[in-house]
Protein backbone atom coordinates (compact mmCIF):
# COMPACT_ATOMS: atom_id res chain seq x y z
CA UNK A 1 0.00 0.00 0.00
CA UNK A 2 1.16 3.61 -1.10
CA UNK A 3 -0.35 6.28 1.24
CA UNK A 4 -0.07 10.04 -0.27
CA UNK A 5 0.75 12.92 2.55
CA UNK A 6 -1.41 15.44 1.04
CA UNK A 7 0.31 18.06 2.56
CA UNK A 8 3.76 17.37 1.85
CA UNK A 9 3.05 16.09 -1.13
CA UNK A 10 5.25 13.02 -0.07
CA UNK A 11 4.75 9.04 -1.04
CA UNK A 12 5.51 7.13 1.95
CA UNK A 13 6.11 3.62 0.92
CA UNK A 14 6.92 1.99 4.08
CA UNK A 15 3.10 2.54 5.20
CA UNK A 16 1.97 -1.30 4.40
CA UNK A 17 -1.45 -2.75 5.70
CA UNK A 18 -0.80 -5.49 8.35
CA UNK A 19 -3.07 -7.08 11.03
CA UNK A 20 -1.69 -7.01 14.52
CA UNK A 21 0.23 -10.84 14.32
CA UNK A 22 2.39 -9.56 11.55
CA UNK A 23 2.85 -6.49 12.67
CA UNK A 24 4.43 -8.20 16.02
CA UNK A 25 6.13 -10.59 13.57
CA UNK A 26 7.84 -7.27 11.84
CA UNK A 27 8.73 -6.15 14.88
CA UNK A 28 10.25 -8.88 15.69
CA UNK A 29 12.20 -8.65 12.51
CA UNK A 30 13.43 -5.51 12.56
CA UNK A 31 14.34 -5.86 16.28
CA UNK A 32 16.78 -9.57 14.67
CA UNK A 33 15.76 -11.28 17.39
CA UNK A 34 18.33 -14.27 17.42
CA UNK A 35 16.18 -16.79 18.77
CA UNK A 36 12.40 -17.82 18.54
CA UNK A 37 10.55 -20.90 20.35
CA UNK A 38 7.03 -21.07 19.76
CA UNK A 39 4.15 -23.37 19.80
CA UNK A 40 0.76 -22.71 17.62
CA UNK A 41 -2.49 -21.71 19.18
CA UNK A 42 -5.26 -19.20 18.26
CA UNK A 43 -5.27 -16.63 17.37
CA UNK A 44 -1.41 -15.91 17.96
CA UNK A 45 -0.20 -18.46 15.29
CA UNK A 46 0.48 -15.89 12.19
CA UNK A 47 2.67 -14.00 14.57
CA UNK A 48 5.32 -17.28 14.40
CA UNK A 49 4.39 -18.47 11.13
CA UNK A 50 5.13 -14.91 9.50
CA UNK A 51 8.47 -15.07 11.25
CA UNK A 52 9.24 -18.50 10.17
CA UNK A 53 8.99 -17.07 6.46
CA UNK A 54 10.96 -14.09 7.87
CA UNK A 55 13.57 -16.69 8.33
CA UNK A 56 12.63 -19.08 5.56
CA UNK A 57 13.42 -16.16 2.99
CA UNK A 58 16.94 -14.49 4.56
CA UNK A 59 15.16 -11.81 6.02
CA UNK A 60 15.74 -12.63 9.89
CA UNK A 61 18.85 -14.34 10.60
CA UNK A 62 17.36 -16.25 14.14
CA UNK A 63 17.11 -20.03 15.02
CA UNK A 64 13.69 -21.14 15.16
CA UNK A 65 13.14 -23.54 17.92
CA UNK A 66 10.27 -25.99 17.24
CA UNK A 67 8.88 -27.56 19.96
CA UNK A 68 6.09 -29.73 21.59
CA UNK A 69 3.94 -27.45 23.86
CA UNK A 70 4.35 -23.68 25.37
CA UNK A 71 5.83 -25.22 28.21
CA UNK A 72 8.68 -26.40 26.30
CA UNK A 73 8.87 -22.69 23.99
CA UNK A 74 9.32 -20.77 26.99
CA UNK A 75 11.94 -22.99 28.66
CA UNK A 76 13.69 -22.75 25.75
CA UNK A 77 13.64 -18.65 25.66
CA UNK A 78 14.77 -18.67 29.23
CA UNK A 79 17.53 -20.92 28.03
CA UNK A 80 18.81 -19.28 24.74
CA UNK A 81 18.51 -15.56 26.67
CA UNK A 82 20.82 -16.71 29.22
CA UNK A 83 23.37 -17.53 26.86
CA UNK A 84 23.09 -14.03 25.66
CA UNK A 85 20.62 -13.75 22.76
CA UNK A 86 17.97 -11.57 22.33
CA UNK A 87 15.05 -13.88 22.46
CA UNK A 88 10.82 -13.46 21.37
CA UNK A 89 7.80 -15.64 21.46
CA UNK A 90 3.81 -15.48 20.86
CA UNK A 91 0.94 -17.18 22.87
CA UNK A 92 -2.42 -16.87 23.58
CA UNK A 93 -5.11 -18.03 26.56
CA UNK A 94 -4.18 -21.77 27.73
CA UNK A 95 -1.05 -21.20 25.72
CA UNK A 96 0.29 -18.77 28.01
CA UNK A 97 -1.11 -20.85 31.59
CA UNK A 98 0.88 -23.89 30.33
CA UNK A 99 3.70 -21.43 30.25
CA UNK A 100 3.03 -20.49 33.63
CA UNK A 101 6.15 -22.30 35.61
CA UNK A 102 8.56 -20.81 33.69
CA UNK A 103 7.06 -17.28 33.62
CA UNK A 104 8.33 -16.61 37.17
CA UNK A 105 11.25 -18.52 36.76
CA UNK A 106 12.10 -16.13 33.93
CA UNK A 107 11.60 -12.91 35.55
CA UNK A 108 13.19 -14.37 38.85
CA UNK A 109 16.87 -14.72 36.55
CA UNK A 110 16.14 -10.87 34.89
CA UNK A 111 15.96 -12.76 31.68
CA UNK A 112 14.55 -9.95 28.79
CA UNK A 113 12.52 -12.09 27.01
CA UNK A 114 9.65 -10.63 24.97
CA UNK A 115 6.35 -12.60 24.74
CA UNK A 116 3.41 -11.05 22.14
CA UNK A 117 -0.12 -12.36 23.75
CA UNK A 118 -2.70 -12.33 21.47
CA UNK A 119 -5.47 -12.42 24.25
CA UNK A 120 -8.37 -14.72 24.41
CA UNK A 121 -10.87 -15.87 27.14
CA UNK A 122 -9.98 -19.03 28.88
CA UNK A 123 -11.78 -22.22 28.96
CA UNK A 124 -13.71 -24.13 29.80
CA UNK A 125 -15.81 -23.63 28.52
CA UNK A 126 -13.66 -22.97 25.01
CA UNK A 127 -13.56 -19.43 23.39
CA UNK A 128 -11.35 -18.80 20.55
CA UNK A 129 -12.65 -15.28 21.19
CA UNK A 130 -11.03 -12.27 22.80
CA UNK A 131 -11.22 -10.59 26.22
CA UNK A 132 -8.63 -9.73 29.23
CA UNK A 133 -8.60 -12.93 31.23
CA UNK A 134 -5.18 -14.80 30.24
CA UNK A 135 -3.58 -10.99 30.46
CA UNK A 136 -5.15 -10.49 34.03
CA UNK A 137 -3.53 -13.93 35.30
CA UNK A 138 0.00 -13.26 35.15
CA UNK A 139 -0.37 -10.17 37.09
CA UNK A 140 2.11 -11.32 39.95
CA UNK A 141 5.07 -13.00 38.44
CA UNK A 142 6.88 -10.33 37.68
CA UNK A 143 6.56 -9.63 34.29
CA UNK A 144 6.35 -5.89 32.39
CA UNK A 145 2.34 -6.03 30.82
CA UNK A 146 1.64 -3.91 28.10
CA UNK A 147 -1.58 -3.47 26.22
CA UNK A 148 -2.06 -2.28 22.69
CA UNK A 149 -5.26 -0.06 21.17
CA UNK A 150 -3.90 -0.64 17.53
CA UNK A 151 -1.62 -2.53 14.96
CA UNK A 152 0.79 0.48 14.73
CA UNK A 153 0.86 0.61 18.39
CA UNK A 154 1.76 -3.29 18.44
CA UNK A 155 4.52 -2.79 16.37
CA UNK A 156 6.12 0.26 18.06
CA UNK A 157 5.66 -1.37 21.90
CA UNK A 158 7.25 -4.42 20.70
CA UNK A 159 10.42 -2.12 19.58
CA UNK A 160 10.05 -0.54 22.83
CA UNK A 161 9.84 -3.96 24.65
CA UNK A 162 13.34 -4.86 23.65
CA UNK A 163 14.92 -1.83 24.39
CA UNK A 164 13.14 -1.39 28.15
CA UNK A 165 13.64 -4.84 28.85
CA UNK A 166 17.06 -4.99 28.05
CA UNK A 167 18.20 -1.73 29.87
CA UNK A 168 20.82 -3.07 32.50
CA UNK A 169 18.84 -0.73 34.91
CA UNK A 170 15.84 -3.21 34.62
CA UNK A 171 16.73 -6.74 32.90
CA UNK A 172 13.19 -8.13 33.27
CA UNK A 173 10.66 -9.91 30.50
CA UNK A 174 7.71 -8.17 29.34
CA UNK A 175 4.39 -8.78 27.51
CA UNK A 176 2.88 -7.15 24.79
CA UNK A 177 -1.06 -7.68 24.42
CA UNK A 178 -3.80 -6.74 22.67
CA UNK A 179 -6.94 -8.38 21.36
CA UNK A 180 -7.04 -11.57 19.14
CA UNK A 181 -9.45 -10.83 16.07
CA UNK A 182 -10.11 -7.38 16.83
CA UNK A 183 -6.28 -6.49 16.44
CA UNK A 184 -4.83 -10.01 15.41
CA UNK A 185 -6.53 -10.84 12.30
CA UNK A 186 -7.44 -7.34 11.27
CA UNK A 187 -5.31 -5.18 8.94
CA UNK A 188 -4.39 -1.74 9.69
CA UNK A 189 -2.38 0.64 8.11
CA UNK A 190 1.40 -0.07 9.63
CA UNK A 191 4.68 2.09 9.30
CA UNK A 192 7.32 -0.18 9.23
CA UNK A 193 10.62 2.18 10.03
CA UNK A 194 14.00 2.17 8.57
CA UNK A 195 16.36 -0.44 9.83
CA UNK A 196 19.33 1.89 10.13
CA UNK A 197 16.96 4.25 12.60
CA UNK A 198 15.69 0.95 14.51
CA UNK A 199 19.19 0.02 14.83
CA UNK A 200 20.06 3.29 16.40
CA UNK A 201 17.24 3.04 18.39
CA UNK A 202 17.58 -0.60 19.83
CA UNK A 203 21.44 -1.36 19.80
CA UNK A 204 22.28 -5.10 20.33
CA UNK A 205 22.29 -6.95 23.29
CA UNK A 206 24.56 -6.61 25.90
CA UNK A 207 23.47 -9.65 28.40
CA UNK A 208 23.91 -9.65 32.39
CA UNK A 209 24.00 -13.15 32.56
CA UNK A 210 25.81 -14.76 28.94
CA UNK A 211 26.69 -17.76 29.65
CA UNK A 212 28.13 -18.09 26.13
CA UNK A 213 30.97 -16.53 27.73
CA UNK A 214 33.10 -19.17 28.84
CA UNK A 215 35.80 -16.65 29.87
CA UNK A 216 33.82 -15.38 32.88
CA UNK A 217 32.23 -18.46 35.12
CA UNK A 218 28.21 -17.44 35.74
CA UNK A 219 25.69 -19.18 37.69
CA UNK A 220 21.26 -19.33 37.20
CA UNK A 221 18.97 -20.19 39.26
CA UNK A 222 20.82 -20.62 42.50
CA UNK A 223 19.55 -23.04 45.35
CA UNK A 224 18.80 -20.13 48.03
CA UNK A 225 18.24 -20.18 51.39
CA UNK A 226 15.85 -18.16 53.85
CA UNK A 227 19.09 -16.21 55.31
CA UNK A 228 22.38 -14.51 53.90
CA UNK A 229 25.06 -17.09 53.26
CA UNK A 230 28.55 -15.52 54.09
CA UNK A 231 30.86 -17.91 52.18
CA UNK A 232 34.79 -17.75 51.06
CA UNK A 233 33.78 -16.84 47.66
CA UNK A 234 31.39 -14.11 48.66
CA UNK A 235 28.40 -13.45 50.39
CA UNK A 236 25.03 -15.33 48.91
CA UNK A 237 22.03 -13.23 48.61
CA UNK A 238 18.66 -15.14 50.32
CA UNK A 239 15.68 -15.54 48.19
CA UNK A 240 14.44 -12.30 50.78
CA UNK A 241 16.88 -10.11 49.14
CA UNK A 242 16.57 -11.74 45.35
CA UNK A 243 12.79 -11.03 45.30
CA UNK A 244 12.92 -7.61 47.02
CA UNK A 245 15.31 -6.77 44.24
CA UNK A 246 13.01 -8.01 41.36
CA UNK A 247 10.44 -5.90 43.25
CA UNK A 248 12.49 -2.65 42.87
CA UNK A 249 13.23 -3.32 39.90
CA UNK A 250 9.55 -3.11 38.47
CA UNK A 251 9.14 -0.32 40.67
CA UNK A 252 11.85 1.44 38.83
CA UNK A 253 11.09 0.63 35.41
CA UNK A 254 8.14 2.79 35.81
CA UNK A 255 10.99 5.63 35.01
CA UNK A 256 12.66 3.92 32.27
CA UNK A 257 9.47 2.90 30.32
CA UNK A 258 8.88 6.51 30.43
CA UNK A 259 12.26 7.76 29.01
CA UNK A 260 11.94 4.67 26.05
CA UNK A 261 8.64 5.96 25.44
CA UNK A 262 9.77 9.73 25.49
CA UNK A 263 13.08 8.85 23.33
CA UNK A 264 10.84 6.78 20.79
CA UNK A 265 8.29 9.38 20.37
CA UNK A 266 11.60 12.12 19.44
CA UNK A 267 12.74 9.30 16.95
CA UNK A 268 9.82 8.01 14.93
CA UNK A 269 7.34 11.14 15.80
CA UNK A 270 4.66 8.71 17.17
CA UNK A 271 3.51 8.42 20.79
CA UNK A 272 1.25 7.02 23.38
CA UNK A 273 -0.05 9.27 25.75
CA UNK A 274 2.79 9.48 28.60
CA UNK A 275 4.24 5.69 27.57
CA UNK A 276 2.03 4.67 30.97
CA UNK A 277 -1.82 5.20 29.82
CA UNK A 278 -3.49 7.59 26.59
CA UNK A 279 -6.34 9.72 27.26
CA UNK A 280 -8.56 11.70 25.23
CA UNK A 281 -10.78 14.34 25.76
CA UNK A 282 -10.05 14.19 29.68
CA UNK A 283 -9.05 18.41 30.33
CA UNK A 284 -12.14 19.66 30.66
CA UNK A 285 -13.59 16.19 31.92
CA UNK A 286 -15.35 15.52 35.30
CA UNK A 287 -15.98 11.81 34.81
CA UNK A 288 -13.28 9.49 33.20
CA UNK A 289 -14.04 6.54 31.50
CA UNK A 290 -11.36 4.00 32.71
CA UNK A 291 -10.50 1.06 30.41
CA UNK A 292 -8.12 -0.62 28.36
CA UNK A 293 -6.80 -2.35 24.92
CA UNK A 294 -10.28 -2.55 22.68
CA UNK A 295 -12.48 -1.60 25.31
CA UNK A 296 -11.01 1.69 25.04
CA UNK A 297 -11.30 1.69 21.51
CA UNK A 298 -14.91 1.53 21.64
CA UNK A 299 -15.70 4.30 24.42
CA UNK A 300 -13.55 6.66 21.97
CA UNK A 301 -17.02 6.48 20.01
CA UNK A 302 -18.98 6.54 23.02
CA UNK A 303 -18.18 9.87 24.39
CA UNK A 304 -18.94 11.78 21.39
CA UNK A 305 -22.35 10.90 21.77
CA UNK A 306 -22.13 11.37 25.74
CA UNK A 307 -20.45 15.04 25.04
CA UNK A 308 -23.37 15.64 22.74
CA UNK A 309 -25.18 15.18 25.45
CA UNK A 310 -23.62 17.86 27.24
CA UNK A 311 -21.32 14.87 29.81
CA UNK A 312 -17.86 16.54 30.34
CA UNK A 313 -16.22 12.69 29.80
CA UNK A 314 -12.93 11.32 29.10
CA UNK A 315 -11.33 8.52 28.46
CA UNK A 316 -8.32 6.89 30.23
CA UNK A 317 -7.03 3.94 28.53
CA UNK A 318 -4.13 2.32 30.03
CA UNK A 319 -1.10 1.18 28.46
CA UNK A 320 1.03 -0.01 31.49
CA UNK A 321 -0.77 -2.97 33.27
CA UNK A 322 2.04 -3.92 35.34
CA UNK A 323 3.80 -2.30 36.60
CA UNK A 324 1.13 -0.93 38.48
CA UNK A 325 1.44 2.84 37.50
CA UNK A 326 -0.39 3.92 41.15
CA UNK A 327 1.56 7.38 41.59
CA UNK A 328 0.54 8.49 37.60
CA UNK A 329 -2.89 7.49 38.32
CA UNK A 330 -3.43 9.26 41.66
CA UNK A 331 -1.93 12.45 40.43
CA UNK A 332 -4.10 12.16 37.63
CA UNK A 333 -7.65 11.70 39.54
CA UNK A 334 -6.84 13.48 42.10
CA UNK A 335 -9.13 16.39 40.86
CA UNK A 336 -11.70 13.98 39.29
CA UNK A 337 -15.41 13.73 40.38
CA UNK A 338 -16.22 10.29 39.06
CA UNK A 339 -14.87 7.13 37.30
CA UNK A 340 -16.28 4.25 35.67
CA UNK A 341 -14.48 0.94 34.75
CA UNK A 342 -15.24 -1.24 31.97
CA UNK A 343 -13.33 -4.45 32.38
CA UNK A 344 -13.17 -7.31 30.08
CA UNK A 345 -12.07 -9.76 32.96
CA UNK A 346 -12.72 -10.85 35.96
CA UNK A 347 -11.41 -11.08 39.34
CA UNK A 348 -13.51 -14.27 40.38
CA UNK A 349 -15.34 -14.01 43.96
CA UNK A 350 -14.80 -10.28 43.54
CA UNK A 351 -15.06 -7.67 41.14
CA UNK A 352 -13.41 -6.62 37.94
CA UNK A 353 -9.33 -6.50 38.46
CA UNK A 354 -8.97 -2.64 37.08
CA UNK A 355 -11.95 -1.63 39.09
CA UNK A 356 -10.59 -3.19 42.50
CA UNK A 357 -7.14 -1.90 41.41
CA UNK A 358 -7.58 1.63 40.20
CA UNK A 359 -9.70 1.55 44.28
CA UNK A 360 -6.65 0.76 45.57
CA UNK A 361 -4.48 3.00 43.90
CA UNK A 362 -6.91 5.56 44.85
CA UNK A 363 -7.94 4.59 48.37
CA UNK A 364 -5.84 7.38 50.77
CA UNK A 365 -6.64 10.37 48.14
CA UNK A 366 -8.47 13.13 50.37
CA UNK A 367 -11.74 13.23 48.59
CA UNK A 368 -11.18 10.50 46.03
CA UNK A 369 -13.32 10.39 43.35
CA UNK A 370 -16.28 7.90 42.97
CA UNK A 371 -15.87 4.62 41.01
CA UNK A 372 -18.22 2.17 39.82
CA UNK A 373 -17.01 -1.07 37.75
CA UNK A 374 -19.00 -2.47 34.54
CA UNK A 375 -18.02 -6.63 33.15
CA UNK A 376 -18.25 -6.28 29.68
CA UNK A 377 -17.38 -8.25 26.53
CA UNK A 378 -16.23 -11.72 27.95
CA UNK A 379 -15.69 -14.45 25.30
CA UNK A 380 -15.57 -12.10 22.51
CA UNK A 381 -19.11 -10.65 23.05
CA UNK A 382 -19.89 -7.59 21.20
CA UNK A 383 -19.00 -4.04 23.69
CA UNK A 384 -21.20 -2.10 21.54
CA UNK A 385 -21.69 1.94 22.29
CA UNK A 386 -24.68 1.55 23.72
CA UNK A 387 -23.43 -0.03 26.41
CA UNK A 388 -20.81 1.86 27.11
CA UNK A 389 -23.46 5.22 27.15
CA UNK A 390 -25.87 2.65 29.37
CA UNK A 391 -23.32 2.05 31.63
CA UNK A 392 -21.93 5.46 32.29
CA UNK A 393 -25.63 7.05 33.15
CA UNK A 394 -25.97 4.38 35.03
CA UNK A 395 -23.10 5.50 37.31
CA UNK A 396 -23.94 8.43 37.42
CA UNK A 397 -27.56 7.60 38.11
CA UNK A 398 -26.03 5.46 41.44
CA UNK A 399 -23.96 8.14 42.51
CA UNK A 400 -26.30 10.85 42.52
CA UNK A 401 -28.59 8.37 44.74
CA UNK A 402 -25.43 7.77 46.82
CA UNK A 403 -25.36 4.31 46.41
CA UNK A 404 -21.75 3.30 46.08
CA UNK A 405 -20.88 -0.82 46.13
CA UNK A 406 -18.45 -3.03 45.37
CA UNK A 407 -20.84 -4.88 43.07
CA UNK A 408 -19.92 -5.37 39.34
CA UNK A 409 -22.83 -4.75 37.18
CA UNK A 410 -22.47 -6.98 33.45
CA UNK A 411 -23.25 -5.08 30.33
CA UNK A 412 -24.61 -6.67 27.32
CA UNK A 413 -25.87 -10.41 28.34
CA UNK A 414 -28.60 -11.70 27.44
CA UNK A 415 -30.34 -13.89 30.01
CA UNK A 416 -33.89 -13.28 28.80
CA UNK A 417 -33.16 -15.26 25.32
CA UNK A 418 -32.45 -18.63 28.19
CA UNK A 419 -35.72 -18.33 28.92
CA UNK A 420 -35.85 -21.66 32.09
CA UNK A 421 -32.62 -19.24 33.46
CA UNK A 422 -32.42 -19.56 37.26
CA UNK A 423 -29.18 -18.96 39.15
CA UNK A 424 -30.73 -21.01 41.90
CA UNK A 425 -31.21 -24.29 39.71
CA UNK A 426 -29.21 -23.90 35.64
CA UNK A 427 -26.01 -25.49 36.75
CA UNK A 428 -27.69 -28.50 39.45
CA UNK A 429 -26.62 -31.63 38.33
CA UNK A 430 -29.95 -34.28 37.41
Amino acid sequence: MTVINEKKNIIDENIILLTGNHAAAHAFRQAKVGVISAYPITPQSPVVEKIAEFIHEGKLKANFVKVESEHSALAVCCAASATGSRVGTATSAHGLELMYEMLPWAAGNRLPIIINLATRSLGAPWSVWTDHSDFITIRDVGWIQFMCENNQEIYDTNLQAFKIAEDPRVFLPAIVAYDGYILSHTMMPVKLENQQMIDEFLPPLKHHINLSNISQVKGIDPVTTPHIIKRAEGTVPGYYEYRYALQKSLENSIDIIKEVHDEFARKFGRSYGNGIYKTVQTQDADTIIFAMGSVASQARVAIKKLRAEGLKIGIVSLRLFRPYPWEELREFFKDKENIIVFDRDIGYGYEGVLSYELKSALYSIKNPPRIKGFIVGLGGRDVKTEHIINGVHKALDEFKKGIFTNKTDFLGLNLEELRDYDESTYFRGG
